[in-house]
């Protein structure tokens, strides 16, 4: 039996059903990924399965008994309580009975309280709480108050968790978490018994953890088995499919159109019944509820900078007796699509305002470039007045916006630039407070665009943003022409805009100290798999290891033979070669011309980078152990 299961449900909000009569069935250990546009429903959906809210019309079914637990995208939390307090509303019920209990209430069946308590593991609910803070590595006797938007967002988490639900329910989880963060997190779902429904735009995080996509598209939705990049092909299909079957039906009503204006033919069986076939055709014309266009992005990229952006050399932060960055050196070009990568609190911000010259360093040397042109993605978050109409948000006073440079300067109207972001004009009055989350980071994205810059710092643009507008904007960084500096924990985005990356190493896990900052080339995977190498690296290179290594090494044998000879002779030249090789792709890696003119070479050059380091490692450890011997 499935434990849940949603029956012909309708939801409408104004003249737009987000439910339009569809179903969904959940069963026992299955992890579906929810995933849509931006207001279409999706939240909505899951707190109807939360039982939160309920449908218009329609039946939610429940397997008896269910257990669910569902965590907000901004949790909530009571003035003043402690992170321990917090957690432990999860339990709330079996502690209210275990003190029932433990007064011995003349009125209460101590049997039956007994048997309820052992149900809901209700005497040791304490060390379940302590467990659960200890996994999500928070402090119990700290306020929720004092903490970030990420941890608030773990102490929701760690709330649902020691709940222990059949069903745990999650809208847009990922949000405010940093990358390490994420990459526990899903493997805490993965490994979680029971069933889970998520909303996530994360497409890095979906393919880890679910084993089920359902989409909610204009008011119904479809389930996809397997993997995100499944469901993308599948989609594909079934749009293209739709388009060619809404084109055909289009074709007959126009051709009844033609027919009926010619006029009819009174009291024919065969002309009535074609009239009524047209009035059939039309009806299904006016019900059909037509897929939603794509934004359209566009960047005006202003006046072309000097060569270098910021120059960097042996840059020290420090604030008080922390470091936050240590003698960080870096060249920043034109052009360059920069991700910066680390936990939160670690610096990143810190590391922009230094490169871009809003701070001075505590020791080293910054230098900027010229006619640098800046937009900041996150400034614009404070500076939006939920109580402006999406029109004056976008542009305040004028009801044009002007793109280009003096000389080339074009004009759209508001409301024609308000569509490109997916924006009605039924909706161009409205309030922004009105908007949901995602709709708001597109109409920061339209302020954004709407401003010329050749350098553009993202901070956290991904968050609410849908799938579809995900792409879009990776497809307008990737050909844009100014630099770009990203600042974000969606680990696809980043591998699939950003040419380099400043990473944070600053772990001691890791061999790193305080304020370490590296630069690599390539995305997240790319670090990910470098930092990965270097971790192994110097325990295979300590004194005990080679003292271990050395006498196996003699052992086996006492000189060398002659094929050996000729490898260790011929090992020099090929550990030149591929340095070579490696600097040539590197130096093509960092021009601006090769994601202009060729950007399908991009992958192969960064996997062959990659694969370079690889083997340049064996050929340095084949040469030690030659050399030795």
């Amino acid at each position: 039996m499935a434990l849940l299961t949603l029956v012909d449900a309708h939801l409408a909000y104004g003249h737009v059903p987000l439910l339009d009569g569809t179903g969904l069935s959940l069963e026992a250990g299955e992890r579906i990924a929810l995933i849509g546009r931006n207001g279409a429903g999706k939240s909505s959906l899951l707190k109807i399965l939360a039982g939160l809210e309920k449908p218009d019309d329609g039946l939610l079914q429940l397997q008896g008994g269910l257990r669910r637990v569902y965590v907000a995208q901004e949790p909530l939390f009571a003035p003043g309580v402690t992170v321990f307090d917090a957690v432990a509303e999860g339990v709330a019920q079996a502690r209210a009975l275990r003190e029932r209990f433990e007064l011995h209430d003349p009125a209460d069946d101590l049997d039956d309280l007994m048997t309820r308590l052992e149900a809901l593991g209700g005497w040791t609910w304490e060390q379940r709480v302590d467990e659960v803070l200890q996994r999500l590595r928070l402090d119990g006797a700290q306020a929720v108050e004092a903490l970030s938007g990420g941890t608030k967002k773990r102490v929701a988490l760690g709330q649902a968790l020691v709940a222990q639900p059949d069903l745990l329910l999650l809208d847009e989880p990922t949000n405010h978490l940093d990358v390490d963060a994420i990459e526990w997190l899903q493997d805490l779902l993965v490994q979680r018994r029971g069933a889970l429904v998520l909303v996530s735009h994360d497409r890095a995080f979906i393919d880890a953890v679910a084993t089920r996509i359902v989409e909610l598209d204009r008011g119904v939705l479809r389930s996809y088995p397997g993997s995100f990049a499944t469901f993308e092909k599948t989609k594909a299909r079934e749009l293209e499919d739709e388009a060619l079957e809404r084109a055909r039906a289009d074709k007959l009503l126009a051709q009844e159109e033609v027919w009926v204006r010619k006029g009819v033919e009174a009291r024919r069986t065969r002309s009535v019944g074609r009239v009524q076939r047209l009035l059939a055709l039309r009806e299904q014309r006016m019900a059909r509820r037509e897929q939603l266009g794509r934004v359209r992005l566009e960047l005006d990229s202003g006046l072309p900078p000097g060569k270098i952006v910021a120059e960097l050399t042996d840059v020290t932060m420090r604030y008080g007796d922390r470091t936050l960055i240590d003698k960080f050196s870096a060249t920043i070009l034109r052009g360059d699509k920069v991700g910066l990568i680390g936990p939160n609190g670690c610096g990143k911000t810190t590391l922009l305002k230094l490169i871009l010259g809003e701070l001075q360093p505590t020791s080293g040397k910054v230098r900027q470039g010229t006619r640098l042109q800046v937009a900041y993605f996150d400034q614009m978050r404070a500076a939006l007045d939920l109580d402006a109409t999406l029109a004056d948000a976008i542009s305040p006073g004028s009801e044009w916006i002007e793109f280009g440079t003096e000389g080339k300067v074009t004009r759209k109207h508001v409301m024609s630039y308000l569509s490109d972001f997916l924006f009605s004009p039924e909706r161009a009055n409205a309030p922004v407070r009105t908007l949901s989350g995602g709709e708001r980071n597109r109409v920061l994205l339209a302020r954004l665009f709407a401003l010329p810059a050749n350098v553009l710092v993202l901070d956290e643009p991904t968050n609410d943003l849908d799938i579809d507008t995900l792409e879009l904007l990776e497809e307008l960084l990737q050909s844009y022409a100014g630099t770009v500096f990203l600042v974000s924990h969606d680990r696809r985005f980043l591998d699939n805009v950003v040419t380099s990356t400043l990473a944070w190493e600053g772990d001691p896990a890791y061999g790193g100290r305080p304020g370490l900052w590296r630069e690599y080339e390539g995305g997240y995977e790319d670090w990910k798999q470098q930092r990965e190498r270097g971790r192994v690296a110097p325990a295979a290179a300590t004194p005990a290891a080679r003292a271990e290594a050395l006498p196996k090494a003699v052992k086996a044998a006492s000189k060398l033979s002659y094929k050996e000879q000729r490898e260790l002779d011929a090992l020099p030249g090929r550990i030149e070669a591929l340095e070579a090789e490696q600097a040539d792709i590197a130096t093509r890696l960092a021009s601006t011309e090769l994601y202009t003119q060729q950007p399908q070479q991009v992958p192969a050059l960064q996997a062959r980078h990659a694969a370079i380091e690889t083997e340049l490692l064996a050929a340095l450890e084949r040469w030690e152990v030659l050399g030795a011997r």
